[in-house]
């Protein structure tokens, strides 16, 4: 057999302290960093610093997982060549490289596959999930970490048939993983994921569809759904997005001692961005005045697992009774939908809602002039001075990023993008990852969306 190396209800324990921040840049005395990068490589034409992962405290961070070589080039054993339909399939021996790239990242943090804690695949074609669910399955074992796996237009290198992400915690170092499997949480039949991973006090939850039935074999669940035939009764975002709440995240949350009150960051994927506001209505019905950083990414349509689903969500949490408050953060201008938090620390974690170049009257104004560069420089110097401005105010510094993960609706954009971040950190080697999603973004206009973690030390 091959092998990755041949290749609803608000919880009062949780006191919320909100802090208000102005935007403030990353000033030369903040720029020391307590994140350590491992194994920098030069990526693309542009020949751009990155980190191919982080190591600070506990945490290992993996960003950007491709089946490339030792500088940044698609491998050739994942490519097609000559023959390309001799041999096993190109999309299996790409995740295998994809799986041997991201072993090697863990390694240099001192952690390995059996102690990630969270993944997320992305993918420009459906059929290749199967075959990386085949080559994890050999490379991970019995234990595979929470997952999400969607489907966007385009990544970092045009030939790739998938992108990878990964949070691990090094063992020894306060964070003992524990994989959960709540009574009575349907969950898919062949991803074989742990549903729920606690780490410490942080609960790192899978992300989860509107399905039904075990195995989640029976698609989508009829109370999620308008009933055939009727145009209106009910709306169909508000139905998925309540049944996912209710059937799937409390339950999951609510096994591993955790509660929607106790959330930190949630990402939601939606096959139809304009869905936002009536999603929306929903999560703050559910979560009150504590609604978690939260980032919403357009995907394909179809974009999920199953190819009517409309939606998705994962999320990052803390338990009730640990001792790790959640602290939202709020910044002077309006946040991009109205009543979430700029950014929410949880200990060690300061995780931001997504973030695109808007204020109340929407896009910026630089970014709707000039040159196409200018405009990208422009967004990124505004999302950068929040971004920093909430580093100061959290005790930490933009330099302490643990993960960046850029969503462009056109990849072009990634160099100078990247080019802004470099002349902030200094040069430094970057733990960045990108892919394009089909646009909009959350506000027209926009054209690069940041999700940030930062480490707090």
């Amino acid at each position: 057999m091959a092998s990755v190396q041949d290749f609803h209800q608000a919880d009062s324990s949780h006191h919320e302290k909100v802090i208000l921040l102005p935007f403030e840049s990353d000033s030369p005395s903040m720029r020391a960093s307590a994140v350590e990068a491992l194994l920098p490589i030069k990526f693309g034409k542009g020949r751009i610093p990155c980190a191919r992962g982080v190591r600070a405290g506990p945490w290992v961070f993996a960003s950007g997982i491709l089946a490339t070589d030792d500088k940044g080039v698609f491998s050739a054993a994942a490519a097609d060549g000559g023959r390309p339909l001799s041999g096993l399939p190109r999309w299996y021996r790409e995740a295998l490289g994809l799986y041997q790239r991201a072993e090697e990242v863990l390694r240099a943090g001192g952690t390995d596959l059996g102690h990630t804690i969270r993944t997320d695949q992305y993918f420009p074609d459906w059929r290749a999930v199967p075959l990386l669910h085949l080559a994890r399955k050999e490379c991970c074992g019995d234990y595979i970490a929470p997952s999400t796996s969607v489907l966007e237009p385009r990544l970092l290198l045009p030939q790739a048939g998938m992108a990878m992400e990964m949070i691990a915690v090094r063992p020894g170092a306060g964070l003992d993983l524990k994989p959960l499997y709540p009574a009575g949480l349907d969950v898919p039949a062949t991803s074989a994921f742990a549903p729920v991973a606690i780490a410490g006090d942080y609960v790192f939850i899978a992300g989860f569809l509107a399905a039904w039935k075990p195995g989640d074999l029976g698609g989508i669940a009829p109370e999620a759904k308008v009933p055939e035939g009727h145009l209106w009764k009910g709306n169909r975002i508000q139905l998925e997005a309540d049944y996912i709440i209710r059937r799937k995240l409390a339950p999951a949350l609510e096994g591993a001692g955790a509660s929607l009150a106790s959330v930190v960051k949630a990402q939601v994927y939606l096959a139809d961005i304009h869905d936002v506001p009536a999603f929306n209505q929903v999560w703050a019905q559910h979560f009150g005045e504590a609604i978690p950083a939260t980032t919403f990414v357009p995907t394909l349509d179809p974009g999920f697992a199953i190819a009517e689903a409309r939606c998705e969500i994962n999320l990052l949490a803390v338990t009730r009774d640990g001792g790790t408050p959640r602290t939202p953060l709020q910044g002077s201008s309006p946040a991009v939908c109205d009543g979430h938090p700029l950014a929410v620390r949880a200990g060690s974690l300061l995780c931001f809602s997504g973030l695109v170049a808007a204020d109340a009257k929407g896009q910026i104004a630089g970014a709707r002039r000039g040159a196409r560069r200018s405009r990208i420089r422009a967004q990124m110097n505004y999302l950068l001075d929040i971004a920093a401005g909430a580093c100061r105010r959290a005790g930490t510094s933009l330099a302490n990023v643990l993960r960046i993960q850029q969503f462009h609706t056109d990849l072009g954009d990634f160099e100078p993008a990247c080019r802004v971040w470099l002349e902030r950190l200094g040069g430094r080697p970057l733990p960045i990852s990108a892919v394009q999603v089909p646009g909009p973004l959350v506000v027209p206009g926009c054209t690069v969306m940041l999700d940030l973690w930062v480490y707090v030390p």
